[in-house]
């Protein structure tokens, strides 16, 4: 493991509400996609018991609406620090990164096949001298273990990659990372502004097949200005989330018959 991160990493847990009714929340009858039950247990628990066995991590914080709103049926959820959402995961993200500092994990509270090997992995695998790096799986390994699975794929020269919900804020100045995160997600509905933002030459190299994941990342720390780094990760299952009701199947297909492992009490959580 990297140095500075021996000693336990804090890890935010993104399970906020965006803006509307989440479709497959609405579905089950609840208030949050990060309630909803795969294979019978809610995302969440899987994901923070995911958190819980990994020896990296060190405190667990929860980013969800509680304001005026229980949220029932979570269990083991004890010593879990919940903070107010914000409107956005960028800024939810920066505004726990302001409270809690460096080091910080960020990951989202769909990822519910997240594992403590792939929380390892991605620890110990995070460059020196990198403030914000990104987990990412290439094609070849998402498909070798989903064949015909549907992701978003990043497609640079030297192959495609898909994201891993997984973010690594190691030192202060990941807060750059942080503010460019929230410029573009300010920009999300004007698809030529956040395209001026990352740049038009860094674009025309992306459309004529000669930008490396290297080169979109160079460009990418001008406007940051913090060094970026990725993870290459060898877990397909590090690439799915529970965005749609076919992402629900795959998951839970794969989870059929695994033991959830989360027995507890059943406390509310409120603000």
């Amino acid at each position: 493991m990297r140095p500075g991160l021996a000693e336990g990493v804090t890890a935010l847990v993104l399970a906020g509400q965006r803006r509307g009714t989440d479709p497959m929340a609405a579905a089950a009858g609840l208030s949050h996609k990060a309630l909803l039950p795969v294979a019978g247990v809610p995302m969440l628990l899987r994901v923070v018991a995911a958190l819980r066995g990994s020896p990296g991590i060190g405190r667990i914080v929860v980013s969800v609406e509680a304001s005026g709103t229980t949220l029932r049926g979570l269990e083991g959820l004890d010593g879990v620090i919940l903070r107010e959402a914000a409107p956005s995961p960028a800024r939810s993200a920066a505004a726990a990164f302001g409270e809690f500092g460096a080091p910080m994990l960020v990951t989202t509270a769909d990822h519910a096949l997240l594992t403590p090997a792939m929380v390892g992995h991605f620890l110990a695998a995070a460059p020196a001298g990198a403030a914000a790096i990104a987990g990412l799986a290439r094609r070849e390994t998402v498909l070798g273990e989903f064949p015909g699975t549907r992701r978003t794929w990043l497609r640079f020269r030297d192959g495609d990659f898909s994201g891993c919900n997984l973010f690594l804020l190691a030192t202060p100045e990941a807060a750059g990372a942080l503010r460019f995160w929230q410029d573009l997600e300010g920009r999300r509905k004007r698809p030529l502004a956040m395209a001026w933002m990352i740049g038009p030459a860094t674009l025309l190299r992306h459309a004529l097949g000669r930008l490396t994941l290297r080169g979109a990342l160079d460009a990418l720390e001008v406007r940051c200005g913090a060094r970026l780094a990725t993870v290459d990760m060898p877990f397909g299952a590090a690439a799915v989330d529970v965005d749609k009701p076919e992402d629900l199947r795959l998951v839970e297909e794969r989870l059929r018959g695994e033991p959830a492992g989360l027995e507890g009490s059943a406390p509310s959580l409120t603000s």
